[in-house]
């Protein structure tokens, strides 16, 4: 049958080394078994020392992306990652109200795991009141969560209210990564689902410096599972699992901060 095979897109920037990105994405998507297509919004060119150039898209190519992809393929489900200013997301916005590409598993990149701010403040303004209220998922980070809510996360009482400030701001479900610090016994993440349910997900925390894509990653893998029919709720807990087991199980490449094993989970 025509386009039956479970395709998903992310709409992201490209990591010139593969780790983070639409590269780690798209390693995502060939691991949990979908088909994978991409829309660029910027290239980055780096390696596992750092960044060392970057080039934002311009908003007439990346519509001719997700116009060209609409026009041929059946995308079951898609998410973001990093949408590099105002001019970007609203281009986004209005790409997935025209088209139907799937539930959106929202990315928010705006801060690093690391604290370091990535959008600014009229990008980040535009996100939130545009991109938030389409999310099928939310996946902040614990730095991207606080920045959104303006709740400090000090405690499980917290998260569950910035959950809640998230709910209200407009997606549907969410799901706050916990902190990860040097020397911490486990990282637990909090989840709040449409239906009124919370989960505590938690894996032993590790320390390594082969973490790069672990949110691209996580949120990749809820795209996947979501494409190929499971819950939202099973979709998280996959992804917990399958990034866990990425981090655990590391693969030697590059020099200093180095990226996640997408093909250790089974």
């Amino acid at each position: 049958m025509l386009n039956s095979f479970p395709q998903v897109m992310t709409i992201a920037g490209s990591d010139s080394d593969g780790s983070a990105g639409a590269q780690a994405d798209l390693n995502t998507f060939f691991a949990r078994e979908v088909y994978g297509m991409s829309v660029l919004t910027a290239c980055v060119a780096g390696n596992s020392f750092g960044i060392h150039a970057s080039q934002a898209l311009t908003p007439d190519f990346i519509d001719a992306e997700f116009e060209a992809i609409a026009a041929d393929f059946k995308v079951r489900a898609c998410k973001t990652g990093m949408l590099t200013n105002r001019e970007t997301i609203l281009t986004v916005a209005n790409q997935l109200k025209k088209h139907d590409f799937g539930p959106l598993v929202l990315d928010p990149v705006i801060i690093t795991k690391h604290g370091a701010l990535l959008l600014a403040d009229d990008a980040f303004n535009t996100l939130k009141s545009t991109l938030i209220p389409m999310a099928t998922i939310l996946t902040p980070n614990f730095y991207e969560a606080q920045k959104l809510t303006g709740i400090e996360l000090n405690g499980p009482a917290d998260f569950q209210a910035a959950g809640k400030a998230l709910l209200n701001m407009g997606a549907k479900n969410v799901m706050i990564k916990g902190h990860h610090t040097t020397n911490q016994e486990f990282v637990t993440d909090y989840v709040c689902l449409a239906d009124g349910q919370e989960l505590w997900l938690s894996e032993p925390y590790i320390e390594t410096t082969h973490v790069n894509g672990t949110g691209d990653s996580l949120s990749a893998c809820i795209c996947a599972e979501i494409a190929k029919g499971q819950s939202i709720e099973s979709a998280i807990r996959t992804a917990k699992q399958f990034v866990h087991q990425a981090i655990a199980n590391p693969i030697n490449v590059g020099h200093k901060y180095g990226p996640i094993n997408h093909h250790a989970y089974k």
